[in-house]
C-alpha cells in the first residue's frame, strides 16, 4: 500500500519537470500527504498537460455513494483489468501524481513500527502512476478523485513493505498520459517496480504517523 507521500519541491520545478505551461496555481510544499486529502495530479487534455487537484480515494462514476473512496486509495497493477472500480479509468483516465518521496512503516525487533522515507538517490521528483474519475453526488456536486497504482516491491522496499507505488520511467510518462492508447498489454508493461539501485531510504520522525503533522520535521532523519 502507498498511504503517505511528500511533494516538497518548488512549483516551478514541477512545471519544468513535467512540461506544464506556467500558470497561476495554488500550491504549498507537503510533507505528509494522506488519503482523503486533495493531491496534485497531471493529466493530458487536447495535447497539453494540465495540473489540478483530485481527492485521494477513487470514486467510480457509477458508485452509489462516496464511501467507496476509503477502499480505493490504491489499485494493484496486476488486477486493474479485473476490478470494476479501475477497469474503465485504466483505459481512458490516467494521470501522473508528482512526488519526491513516499513513506512506509517497517516493523522493528521490539514490535514497533518505524516510518521510513523512500526516494530517488538523487532526490529528484518522480511521477507515480494514477487513475482518476469524476463522480456526481445525488445533490449534483461533482467530485474528482484518484487512486495511486502499486506494484510488488523492489529489493530496497521488500524488507519494509510488500507493495510500493508504481513509479513511471520518465520516458514512459507521455505514453501513460496518451488517451489514444488503451491497450492494457501496452499500459501494463509500464507498471513495474522502480529500480532499487536508483533509490534510497532512511528512518524519519514517528510524528509522521499523525496526519495533522505536515511540516519539514516529518522528513528529518530519526536516530
Amino acid at each position: 500500500m502507498c498511504g503517505r507521500y511528500t511533494i516538497t519541491v518548488l512549483l516551478e520545478e514541477i512545471f519544468g519537470r513535467f512540461g506544464i505551461e506556467p500558470l497561476p496555481y495554488e500550491y504549498l510544499p507537503r510533507y505528509n500527504v494522506a488519503p482523503g486529502q486533495a493531491v496534485h495530479a497531471i493529466i493530458e487534455h487536447q495535447g497539453r498537460r494540465r495540473i489540478g487537484t483530485l481527492r485521494w480515494g477513487l470514486i467510480p462514476s457509477w458508485a452509489k455513494d462516496e464511501k467507496i473512496g476509503f477502499k480505493t486509495i490504491n489499485a494493484k497493477a496486476e488486477t486493474l483489468q479485473e476490478k470494476p472500480s479501475f477497469r474503465g479509468a485504466f483505459q481512458r483516465k490516467r494521470c501522473l501524481i508528482p512526488a519526491d518521496s513516499f513513506y512506509e512503516w517497517k516493523k522493528t525487533e521490539n514490535g514497533d513500527k518505524q516510518p521510513m522515507r523512500i526516494m530517488r538517490k538523487d532526490r529528484k521528483i518522480f511521477a507515480m502512476a494514477g487513475l482518476y474519475d469524476t463522480w456526481i453526488s445525488p445533490e449534483g456536486n461533482k467530485i474528482s478523485t484518484c487512486t495511486i497504482i502499486t506494484t510488488p516491491p523492489n529489493e530496497l522496499v521488500l524488507p519494509i513493505h510488500n507493495r510500493m507505488p508504481a513509479i513511471l520511467d520518465p520516458q514512459n510518462e507521455a505514453l501513460w498520459l496518451d488517451r489514444n492508447v488503451s491497450d492494457p498489454r501496452i499500459l501494463s508493461e509500464l507498471l513495474v517496480p522502480y529500480p532499487a539501485e536508483q533509490m534510497t531510504v532512511y528512518p524519519v520522525n514517528p510524528r509522521v504517523g499523525q496526519v495533522a503533522n505536515d511540516d519539514p520535521d516529518c522528513i528529518e532523519v530519526w536516530k
